[in-house]
């Protein structure tokens, strides 16, 4: 995260099961230190199912001092229960939820480290429900011709570490990258997405190709290579 950028917006996240609900949690917190996540899980009687009680604290809590917030949730009673909760809600506050069409875990993921970087609350919500297309065809190579002209900085860096570009590293340099003026492809792939960079699944020995354009450029790119080439303090 960049200096004086402030986490605006935080994750609720909604499931039938409490422990899935803080797993999700506790997995996107590793990736995104400093996002508040409000896990809302299990049925009023600590069993499968949602609460509408617990939904609505956490709504209250996330939206409290002028807050907002991300909603994700895992099956289709967990969005009606969402849906009912922000309906009876002042309008001040409903109007401060986005209630994100998601996949539960890769989407409370990606909108976490978004919302690291200081993003606003339509930014954050768009990322989550990005997050469900990051599972279908590969980055068109297109991508990378359009932004292949002068001005553009290019490197290439090799993986040091033995586990590669998995969950941590990526979203390690996913909100790195996040923090500079400038857009940043690696592989093709947006170097601002964690799931974009675990999806090139670069293992050790792998060469990275990253490029990038924009008053920041010169910076990012620097940057970039020096965490890989730092293998991430796993070497």
């Amino acid at each position: 995260m960049s200096q004086g950028s402030e986490v605006r917006v935080a994750l609720i996240l909604v499931s039938h099961s409490r422990a899935l609900a803080e797993g999700a949690a506790e997995l996107a917190g590793q990736m995104a230190p400093g996002v508040r996540l409000l896990a809302a899980g299990g049925g009023d009687d600590g069993g499968l199912g949602t609460s509408f009680d617990a939904i609505e604290s956490a709504v209250a809590t996330a939206t409290a001092d002028g807050g907002s917030a991300v909603v994700l949730t895992d099956l289709g009673s967990a969005v009606l229960t969402a849906e009912s909760v922000l309906e009876l809600a002042d309008a001040d506050v409903a109007s401060r939820v986005r209630l994100a069409d998601a996949p539960f875990v890769e989407g409370a993921v990606a909108a976490a480290v978004t919302a690291h970087g200081g993003a606003d609350l339509a930014t954050v919500h768009a990322s989550a429900e990005a997050a469900g297309d990051m599972f279908g065809a590969g980055p068109e190579p297109a991508a990378a011709a359009e932004v292949a002209q002068d001005g553009v900085v290019r490197a290439t860096v090799t993986v040091r570490n033995p586990l590669g570009l998995h969950a941590r590293p990526a979203a390690v340099l996913a909100r790195m990258l996040a923090g500079y003026d400038a857009k940043v492809l690696v592989d093709g792939a947006n170097g601002a997405s964690v799931l974009a960079l675990m999806k090139l699944g670069a293992t050790e020995g792998h060469e990275l190709r990253v490029e990038a354009e924009g008053p920041q450029a010169a910076s990012a790119v620097e940057a970039f290579v020096e965490a890989v080439a730092g293998g991430f303090g796993e070497v």
